[in-house]
């Protein structure tokens, strides 16, 4: 049984590229069917336009486990998929497409998104990104921000583990993932500072404020935050993953290690705080490397694996992972760390494909092909 003070809620918004199945594009001007048949049937979750045309977004309801969080993603996922097979597209679940141009996309046309544009100009036009955020409710406001900080040194093993942006505008990238690299042109985005409690944060969002930099927090797009929205710490930082265990393997980490730290707080306090430079450092490591860097070790000095970390976390939490009754789904994380992320799928895809003999843009397309058919078999199964 869950303690009192330790009940969480989650939830998870996916960002989906659609994707014509004959040339493997981007659709600039899908099928207003899409969306249409996505809201009509989206029940007690929700389906929203994105930034760009191309994208569909998917917000699970508010789920009060991790295996019902699985049910969730399940039902949206299939939802998206099944909308765009119906209206001659497939749903793609990458945080970037392989070689799809930025300049033949379209913006939506909402208010929200024609300021956006104006303000920002070219970032966000070449804003062709997409990303998963994890949502978790817990807590009381200041205990949610102290175990915020104290998640931050543990965001490149999420970056790492999710990795599925390897390729972008047609070339390789040498990133495993190259969506924060994207999404850094923007302002207000990228690692958070160390905050101690929630009027602190508000103190923040209140200097933006009166500067007339923004409206509300929901501006500040940092790699994990208070929702604006809801009483949740939004996880922020993870590419989207093809594979639908893989998310939940990855909500599964999340829950678990929140829940740690909520009873370090509680029990013993949170462990002292690494320099946010460091952990940045870190956080770009493990976009460049993936599951395969060497982060640094801000205790001792030097460098060490980022599998070794994330193997020792996951031993850490497990004691958590089974209150929360996901134990098998965070096992997933050592899969995750054998196998690789899609990144070295799609990298793996791409180079088994020229040594065969396709030419670069048959590569690419290969490459497509392999994250529809993961996405697809996630959210529908096999046929």
């Amino acid at each position: 049984m869950t303690e009192p003070g330790l009940t969480f809620t989650f939830g998870i918004e996916e960002e989906f590229f659609l994707v014509d199945p004959e040339t493997r594009d981007l659709i600039a001007d899908p099928d207003p069917g899409i969306m249409e048949r996505c809201e009509r049937e989206s029940g007690a979750h929700t389906v929203v336009p994105e930034l760009l045309r191309s994208q569909v977004e998917t917000n699970t309801r508010v789920c009060s486990s991790i295996a019902d969080l699985r049910t969730a993603l399940a039902e949206t996922r299939r939802l998206v998929v099944e909308s765009a097979e119906a209206h001659g597209a497939r749903a793609m679940a990458a945080s970037t497409h392989p070689f799809a141009a930025w300049r033949e996309q379209r913006v939506t046309p909402k208010a929200r998104y024609r300021d956006f544009e104006i303000a920002m100009q070219e970032a966000v036009r070449r804003f062709l990104v997409a990303g998963m955020h994890i949502h978790a409710g817990f807590g009381d406001p200041d205990s949610r921000i102290r175990v915020m900080t104290a998640i931050r040194r543990h965001l490149p093993a999420f970056i790492a583990l999710s990795a599925s942006s390897p390729f972008n505008a047609g070339g390789f990238t040498g990133y495993k993932s190259y969506r924060p690299v994207i999404i850094g042109a923007l302002p207000r985005t990228g690692l958070p500072r160390p905050f101690r409690s929630r009027a602190e944060f508000d103190g923040l969002v209140e200097d933006y404020r009166r500067i007339d930099a923004i409206r509300d927090s929901s501006e500040m797009r940092p790699d994990i935050r208070p929702s604006h929205a809801y009483p949740t710490i939004e996880l922020r930082s993870c590419d989207i993953c093809p594979r639908m265990d893989e998310s939940i393997a990855l909500a599964a980490l999340y829950a678990a290690l929140l829940r740690r730290l909520l009873r370090q707080d509680e029990e013993e306090g949170l462990p002292p705080e690494p320099p946010t430079e460091i952990i940045a450092e870190n956080c770009w490591l493990a976009q460049r490397y993936g599951t395969l860097a060497f982060i640094g070790d801000a205790e001792r000095g030097g460098r060490v694996d980022i599998a070794d970390c994330v193997e020792a976390l996951v031993e850490d939490v497990a004691e958590d992972a089974r209150a929360l009754g996901c134990e098998e789904d965070l096992r997933r994380i050592s899969a995750i760390l054998y196998d690789g992320p899609s990144a070295d799928r799609q990298i793996e895809r791409y180079e088994l494909c020229r040594i065969e003999g396709a030419d670069h843009r048959e590569a690419l397309c290969a490459v497509v092909d392999q994250v529809l058919e993961e996405t697809r078999t996630g959210a529908v199964g096999r046929d």
